[in-house]
């Protein structure tokens, strides 16, 4: 419990600077809820990078439901916004990995922490009892094979891996094998950074994705898009790119504990329906945590 406290504290602290502190400033006080509040409150809400459609239709959803309600203070707008946040961020759908075996493949651009999480990942499906292992799939990337052989074996967990420049399905291929084999029930794919304009990078990640379907049939293949909180808008822009490409079933945010623009999150819900489904804020093994909707909303507002 100290822990999980821990890192929603974390978490309450960073979201609270959102739109510079402009979000919980709109809210103290025993002001009442008028026109001037709702220009507050959505230059707030673009401010902390939720972005002006999503804004407008978040700003929409309050002022039908104050007036539906009868809610005139602050105080209560603020809790009512909460729960409109937390309904617009939960998922429309199950997640594969909580039911039973599944694929997770981990796709994003350079610098965003794609391996980190999966090391963290592996942590936290075997404090769940389950039986992860990893693919290094990045064999573009010097480094990256070496730095998840380090996170797999701080984790315990076995790693399947080729040697740099090698073909990155091929490395899939031989993991999809031993996953089956070994009877492993959760299989954590890492891929080549890649800026998401690049159609040859893209194409590689198509192959992947085909040799997942075509040796795994019946496990299904969950997508997550690891997305760094500090990138803002620009991360719907990536999270387009990449959709079209590898079929994005939810996205991963880290270092939501660096930066005050945690609307981003919410904009990636309401323009692209995708969830999020964990959470990173901060460097521990366990600072990524499955996504909450109802705890980021009450640390965001």
């Amino acid at each position: 419990m100290e822990k999980k406290m821990g890192f929603f504290e974390k978490l309450k602290k960073s979201l609270s600077k959102a739109g510079n502190g402009m979000l919980g400033a709109i809210f103290a006080g025993g002001e009442r809820v008028n026109n001037e509040f709702y220009e507050e409150l959505e230059e707030a809400m673009i401010v902390a990078d939720m972005g002006m459609d999503t804004a407008e239709r978040l700003i929409d959803a309050l002022r039908d439901s104050l007036d539906e309600k009868g809610i005139k203070t602050r105080t209560e707008a603020r809790q009512e916004l909460r729960r409109i946040v937390a309904d617009e961020m939960r998922a429309d759908s199950e997640f594969a990995a909580d039911k039973g075996p599944a694929v997770l493949l981990i796709v994003g651009v350079n610098g965003v922490g794609k391996t980190t999480s999966i090391g963290k990942l592996a942590a936290y499906y075997i404090s769940k009892g389950r039986q992860p292992m990893m693919a290094a799939a990045d064999t573009f990337r010097a480094a990256a094979v070496e730095q998840l052989t380090v996170w797999a074996e701080r984790s315990g967990v076995q790693i399947v891996k080729h040697g740099e420049g090698a073909d990155p399905a091929a490395v899939v291929f031989d993991a999809a094998a031993s996953f089956k084999a070994r009877k492993r029930d959760i299989l954590l794919c890492d891929t080549a950074g890649r800026l998401h304009n690049k159609k040859n990078l893209m194409s590689e990640l198509e192959k992947i994705r085909r040799v997942l379907d075509r040796e795994l049939p019946g496990v299904p293949v969950e997508a997550l898009l690891v997305l760094d909180a500090t990138t803002g808008q620009n991360a719907i822009i990536q999270a387009r790119a990449f959709g079209e490409s590898t079929g994005l079933t939810g996205v991963i945010i880290t270092k939501l504990d660096g930066t005050a623009k945690g609307g981003m999150a919410v904009a990636i819900k309401n323009e692209l329906g995708l969830p999020v489904r964990f959470i990173g804020a901060g460097e521990g093994i366990d600072d990524l945590r499955p996504f909450d909707a109802d705890a980021f909303a009450e640390a965001l507002i």
